[in-house]
Formats: C-alpha cells, sequence, structure tokens
C-alpha cells in the first residue's frame, strides 16, 4: 500500500504544480507566443481532469457495490474510505509557492479572513461532507448501482437550485428545461418494477435507499454551492492554496466524525469477520476498500483541477456526465438489468446535462460574442 500511495502522492504534486504554471501570468516572450498552443494546452488539461473525475467516480462506485455484493456491511466504513485520502496533499503544505501564498494576501484581505470565520467553514463544510457520504453508504447499500447512480444525476438540479438562491445562479430556458428532464428521470426509476431490486431487498428498505440517495444528491449539491459561497464571503481567495486548504481540513473533520460513528455503532467490532467472510477473500476485501479510497481520490484531485480552472458548477457538470457510464459497466460486471424505464431514464438524464452543458458554454462563450459583436455607427462615425 505504501509503494503504490507514494507514485499517487507525487502525480497529485505534479498536477498542483501544473495548476499552479498555468495560473502564473506570462510576460515577455511567453506572452508574445502563439495564442493557440495557449489553448492546446488549456483543453489538454481540462481533459485531464475531466478523464480524473469520470474514472475515479466510475471506479469507486462500482467497487462500493462490490463491497456490498459480497459481503461488506459496514456503512461507517463505506463513508470513511472516500474522506481518509486526504494526507496525499499534506506534503505541498511544505512547498513555497502555498507559503508564498499567504504573504501574497493584502492585508485587507487578512484581517476578512479570521481564523474563527474560517475555522467555522471548514467545520460546517466537514460535516456536511461525512452526512453526504453516509446517506449515499445507505443509499447504495439497498439500491442496484445502475439504478443508483441514474439517481445521483438529480444533482445538478438540484445544483441550479442551490446556486439560484445562494450564488445568484439565473435560471435561463436551457436550465429549466434541464431540471424538468432530471426530476422526470429520477421519477421515472420509482415505477421500476420489483424485480430490479436486489435479493432479499424489501420494500422499505429499497425506499429508505432511494430517498438517502435523493437526499444525498440535494446534499452533494449544496455542498458544492456552499463551497463556492465560501470562497467568495470568508477564504476570499480561490487559490491552489486555499482549494487544498479546504480539502485537507473539511476531509479531516469529516473523516474524524466518520470514526467516531465507526466506533460509537459498533460497526468496528465486526470488520475482522467481515474481512473473513468476504466472498473473494480477506486480501481481496482490503484492496476493495483502497480502490475505493483511491477511486475517490482520483476523483477529487480531477475535481480540484476543475473547480480551480472553471468553477465548482462546471466540476458538477463534469461529474453528471460520468453517471450513465455506471449503468452500463453495471451490465458488463454485475449482469444487472437494462430495462425500458432506465434507458429511458438514462437517455434523460443525457439530454438533461447536454442542455446544460450548452448553457455553461454560452456563459463562457459570452465575453467573446459581446467583443466581436459589430458596433452600431454612432453620430461621430458618420462622414459629415
Amino acid at each position: 500500500m505504501l509503494s503504490s500511495a507514494q507514485p499517487l502522492q507525487r502525480h497529485i504534486m505534479a498536477v498542483v504544480a501544473d495548476m499552479e504554471l498555468g495560473a502564473q501570468p506570462q510576460s515577455g516572450e511567453a506572452a508574445a507566443g502563439p495564442a493557440k498552443e495557449v489553448k492546446f494546452w488549456w483543453w489538454a488539461r481540462m481533459a485531464l481532469y475531466t478523464f480524473l473525475v469520470l474514472a475515479g467516480q466510475t471506479v469507486a462506485t462500482l467497487l462500493g457495490r462490490l463491497y456490498y455484493d459480497d459481503g461488506g456491511k459496514s456503512k461507517w466504513m463505506v463513508t470513511l474510505v472516500p474522506l481518509i485520502g486526504f494526507p496525499v496533499f499534506i506534503p505541498y503544505l511544505f512547498t513555497r509557492s502555498y507559503k508564498m501564498a499567504g504573504k501574497n494576501l493584502t492585508h485587507s484581505e487578512q484581517r476578512q479572513r479570521s481564523p474563527l470565520a474560517v475555522g467555522a467553514v471548514y467545520l460546517g463544510l466537514g460535516l456536511l461532507l461525512v452526512g453526504t457520504n453516509m446517506l449515499y453508504s445507505v443509499g447504495l447499500l439497498y439500491l442496484p448501482v445502475s439504478t443508483f447512480s441514474l439517481i445521483c444525476a438529480s444533482q445538478l438540479a438540484f445544483n441550479a437550485v442551490f446556486s439560484y438562491f445562494l450564488n445568484s445562479q439565473k435560471f435561463t430556458p436551457f436550465i429549466v428545461n434541464s431540471l424538468v428532464l432530471l426530476t422526470v428521470s429520477s421519477t421515472l426509476l420509482v415505477l421500476q418494477p420489483d424485480s430490479d431490486s436486489p435479493a432479499g431487498v424489501s420494500k422499505p428498505n429499497y425506499a429508505i435507499s432511494f430517498i438517502c440517495t435523493v437526499a444525498a444528491s440535494a446534499g452533494y449539491a449544496l455542498l458544492l454551492s456552499l463551497t463556492q459561497l465560501a470562497f467568495k464571503k470568508v477564504l476570499r481567495k480561490e487559490s491552489v492554496a486555499a482549494v487544498v486548504d479546504l480539502i485537507i481540513y473539511q476531509s479531516a473533520i469529516a473523516a474524524a466524525v466518520a470514526v467516531i460513528g465507526l466506533f460509537a455503532s459498533g460497526e468496528w467490532n465486526t470488520i475482522a469477520s467481515e474481512m473473513n467472510s468476504f466472498k473473494l477473500g480477506a486480501s481481496s476485501y482490503v484492496s476493495t476498500l483502497a480502490g475505493i479510497a483511491v477511486g475517490w481520490q482520483v476523483f477529487g484531485l480531477g475535481a480540484l483541477g476543475l473547480i480551480y480552472e472553471i468553477s465548482a458548477l462546471f466540476s458538477n457538470v463534469i461529474s453528471t456526465l460520468g453517471l450513465p457510464l455506471v449503468p452500463v459497466f453495471a451490465v458488463v460486471f454485475f449482469r444487472e438489468k437494462m430495462d425500458g424505464i432506465k434507458v429511458i431514464s438514462m437517455l434523460l438524464a443525457v439530454w438533461g446535462f447536454a442542455s446544460y452543458a450548452y448553457q455553461q458554454y454560452m456563459d463562457q462563450t459570452e465575453p467573446e460574442r459581446v467583443a466581436s459583436a459589430p458596433r452600431p455607427e454612432t453620430s461621430a462615425d458618420q462622414p459629415l
């Protein structure tokens, strides 16, 4: 495990350094370089971060289902594992660029960043993070992974609502269309036949998992909107250092709460027997949990890149794009059924994502369209 963690840690540090270099203003010969080359490397970074988000999310979700299918039963363990990867970011705290980031704050920014307010942000977001993870773990316990993923697509609709109230997000026809499509997509899954539920799962447990997954999607959307609000009102500076600080401290708080829950619930007493009775063996049990931790860490790394380069909202859009991938792999690896309702739900989810993504594209390109639009002639421009 140590040998496999070191390359991951080096890769994370390299990506963080790449983000810093990409963020630095260019001058001299660099500024005179071809604009196409700059755009190429920007799109290359976006492709890398997008791949990390899609791959990490898909692998971690499928391994979470494998954990439950092959004998895992600890909801607190599934809650804790995605949170324990944050130490790979700690070496960045000792780098020169991190130390310089704090010195670059203006006196006004330092006064506004009171330790009490910043600590309250870390605590609040950490508690919301562990609560969301717990709801996700209950949702994945009794739902097929394909149904679970399609319900999670509703997080984009929740994100739009919370962004409207917390981040002054404007509703446009494309966003409203996305909200309707994603709501209908999740609602259709209520009409699933009884054969869709895993063997031995009662209707009440199925309903509980369904409700918990919807609540978790809302919680994750709220987490993103509050994070964006925190950067604007409290953290004040949306830099790499600020993002890494947020990841480390909120994950540490969430992990501490999850550890307390693991011991308080008594689930820690069953870990040894759970490992020995795991269908694929004890070594596969450890590997599965390690894979979940690494998968969510890779996801977090890609999401960090997208948040830094574009926005938290766009990061959620890419995350939603990856959700329809999970049902396809679930059919291959878990032999789940892909009936007509799921197909329609998946198509509606993709359509809703496309509508939302197009609105983001319009927002990103609006300055260019305004700048290139012909200016109306004034009386001063007309010849005498």
